[in-house]
């Protein structure tokens, strides 16, 4: 309303304080170009012709007179009009008049006029009244020896009936448009303030189980895309939250275990076995291994931690795909043959994506790890690297107990752990990891598994 107010006071001074102001200075300025013009002609002997042209186009009143104030020539905007339409006797008469040499008079003004053309130092003079301006200057005329006084004259209050007009126009725009400006404020201010009231309760409630605040998307694609950001925001605190009550609800107990044993053999070494030397040695190795699972527990925390919280991209580049699942069985295969497992690989080469290599081997390691852990009586591990429709597709194979098939879609959750409570896992974050990896390479985790025969983990991935 204010920036409204400001626009029609501008028109107010424009359209009727300033308006005779700007009205007379355009006159002015036309009558002194006039006589411009009519100078640069005065000396040809078409002259009179185009004196009555610019008189009757500029509305403008002209008389040349010699030094002595005897007209030579004048001529207003209805001369020539009567002279070539007018056909009423009395004003041909007139005209017959001035055909002859008979002028109208000078002004009254001209006796001053000529008095200022005189006194003048740039041979130009002008008078300016409320009602009338004029202006002068001396000029070669057609005919004349000596120089010619050119005196143009035009009035100045002819615009004071369109001000009233125009202001008595104004004066409705501006209350009709003050009016719609107040209806169209009021609906606007109401239809914005709803949504941003809805995007401040719902801000206020981001950490609330309950904070589905309803939002009428399609007003202003600003307030929507807020919208987005509040509902991505308050969806990344529900998972840290979840997160910290998982990792309370589930890994205290992992954390719990070993240290118990951890302390119970410690005590027991103080207070029983310490002077036995064999049954200390045992004692210590229980603790040593136990010290070994929490370690890898909380890494695996960590890590785990680290790929679910992070906003930051992985850096990727291009990954010799079949070298990096090499490393990894090698590295298996030399810790573990001498424990009698066998590992069969068929690792096609020249296999190459786009990825993490550190994140990649990373997931091949747990799943080699977990097919170690669940291995069969036979003690063997497939591991196939293969091209097939454009996908690279990685294959962990176990001959061991197998996954019952109602738990088979819940392997991948983190801190599943019933396989593990049987003792033969960590924390339950080694196939989430897995999972977490694949999905930030644009990539899927699968598995098929039959009770007592084994089980095959899957990775497929995009090649570059």
């Amino acid at each position: 309303m204010f920036f409204t107010a400001v626009i029609f006071a501008v028109l107010w001074l424009l359209q009727t304080v300033f308006l005779q102001s700007f009205y007379n200075g355009m006159l002015v300025k036309n009558t002194i170009a006039v006589a411009d013009r009519i100078a640069s002609k005065s000396d040809t002997s078409g002259i009179n012709e185009y004196i009555d042209e610019l008189s009757r186009d500029n509305s403008i009143l002209v008389f040349v007179t010699d030094t002595q104030s005897n007209i030579l020539y004048s001529s207003d905007e209805y001369k020539n009009g009567h002279i070539m339409k007018n056909r009423e006797p009395k004003i041909a008469k007139a005209d017959l008049r001035a055909e002859h040499g008979h002028y109208r008079e000078l002004p009254e003004n001209y006796d001053e006029f000529l008095s200022e053309l005189v006194s003048s130092e740039n041979s130009e003079a002008e008078l300016l009244t409320d009602e009338m301006y004029v202006y002068g200057r001396y000029i070669s005329f057609y005919g004349c020896e000596d120089d010619a006084v050119l005196y143009i004259g035009t009035t100045l209050n002819a615009v004071g009936s369109t001000a009233r007009i125009i202001r008595m126009q104004l004066l409705w725009v501006t209350l009709l448009s003050v009016v719609i400006g107040l209806v169209l404020a009021w609906f606007m201010s109401r239809s914005f303030s709803r949504p941003v009231a809805q995007l401040t309760e719902k801000a206020h409630k981001l950490a609330d189980k309950e904070s589905d605040i309803s939002f009428r998307e399609g007003f202003c694609s600003e307030l929507d895309e807020l919208n987005d950001t509040l509902d991505n925001t308050a969806e990344k605190l529900r998972r840290s939250q979840e997160f910290q009550n998982e990792l309370l609800a589930n890994v205290s107990h992992d954390l719990r275990t070993p240290l118990t044993m951890i302390k119970g053999y410690a005590e027991m070494i103080r207070d029983i076995s310490r002077e036995d030397e064999k049954q200390c040695a045992e004692d210590v190795a229980v603790i040593v291994e136990e010290t070994d699972r929490l370690t890898a527990l909380v890494n695996e925390i960590l890590e785990y931690s680290e790929l679910q919280m992070t906003d930051t991209e992985l850096v990727m580049s291009d990954v010799d795909l079949s070298e990096a699942v090499s490393a990894v069985a090698d590295s298996f295969e030399n810790l573990y043959s001498k424990d009698g497992f066998r590992f069969e690989c068929d690792i096609a080469e020249d296999i190459r994506i786009c990825g993490n290599v550190s994140r990649l081997k990373r997931a091949v390691y747990n799943l080699m790890d977990n097919a170690v852990r669940h291995a069969g009586e036979d003690k063997w591990i497939g591991v196939t690297l293969r091209s097939e429709d454009n996908k690279a597709v990685i294959e962990i194979s176990d001959h061991g107990e197998g996954i019952a098939p109602e738990e088979l879609e819940r392997i991948w959750d983190r801190y599943y752990t019933k396989r593990q409570r049987q003792g033969k896992g960590v924390s339950g974050l080694g196939l989430a990891i897995v999972k977490q990896t694949v999905m930030l390479h644009n990539g899927e985790c699968r598995a098929e598994s039959e009770i007592g025969k084994g089980s095959t983990f899957r990775i497929v991935l995009g090649l570059s």
